[in-house]
């Protein structure tokens, strides 16, 4: 499970939208988040699995990458449907059994939120499939720039905040990488991390969480170094080898977002909710 997990990575490619300016990427997968929750029926939420597809299609990233990152998250998925199923009211009784009642309108609910947080997590994962960590630095600084004037009495800049940002994401893989590492060379060792009660599992995940801790710390120390040796002094005065600019590519994609955002509320309004 753990070597399942995707968050972070890049894939490194020459389709449409790794070729797409990363501000343009950013604000899409934003915007494709609100859009999401807006649609409330069939057609809407149909319009959004559409786009969806459309930017997997475009990313020429392989499908089995998205199934990978949706793998460890099915567990949240199915848990939040049948909660949906369980404690939504309202709607015609469809089953019922001892004293739970799963109506209609239940259905729909746990079935709209499983479409939701798939095309959520696909949506995100574009983004982060496509875009270097370098370049999505670079975009979310240029993005949050305006806030300079706001740190500044702080002695913080926008390139900092930018800068721990990605390389949390960055870091994401490395650690997860680690973990399994860990686990392996504790199960040699004769641990049994799988097996007893509860307690005794939560117990046996000491001897991985102090290690990780321990690797983790030592990583943060070498890039720390490696970036002082690099005389890396913050965000004041740096160039970048590529810059960043909108071209036809952005515009395609932001009128495919807005025709798709126009056709979820048109649809909104004339079908009304079914939730």
């Amino acid at each position: 499970m753990i070597r399942d997990i995707t968050i972070g990575q890049y894939y490194n490619g020459d389709s449409f939208l790794h070729k797409c300016d990363p501000r343009t990427k950013i604000l899409m997968t934003f915007g494709l988040i609100v859009a999401i929750f807006l649609c409330k029926n069939f057609v809407s939420i149909g319009i959004m699995i559409f786009f969806t597809v459309l930017c997997v299609a475009f990313s020429s990233v392989p499908v089995k990458m998205y199934l990978k990152s949706l793998k460890p998250l099915l567990i949240l998925i199915l848990f939040t449907a049948v909660l949906n199923l369980l404690y939504s009211t309202g709607g015609d009784v469809v089953v019922q059994f001892w004293k739970i009642k799963i109506t209609d309108k239940a259905l729909f609910n746990a079935l709209f939120i499983i479409i939701r947080i798939i095309c959520l997590i696909v949506c995100s994962s574009v983004m982060t499939y496509t875009t270097t960590p370098t370049m999505l630095t670079d975009a979310i600084e240029k993005l949050l720039s305006p806030l300079n004037v706001l740190l500044k009495p702080f002695n913080m800049q926008v390139h900092t905040l930018a800068m721990m940002m990605t390389l949390a994401l960055r870091f994401i893989p490395t650690l997860i990488e680690e973990i399994d590492k860990i686990t392996n060379a504790q199960k040699a060792r004769g641990a049994e991390l799988d097996a007893g009660k509860f307690t005794d599992r939560i117990k046996a995940l000491i001897p991985i969480i102090i290690p990780l801790f321990v690797s983790s710390f030592r990583r943060a120390y070498e890039l720390a170094f490696a970036m002082d040796c690099r005389c890396y002094r913050g965000g004041e005065g740096r160039t970048r080898m590529k810059k960043m600019k909108f071209g036809f590519r952005d515009l395609i994609v932001t009128v495919l977002f807005c025709a798709a955002a126009a056709g979820i509320v048109v649809t909104n309004i004339k079908f009304g909710s079914v939730l």
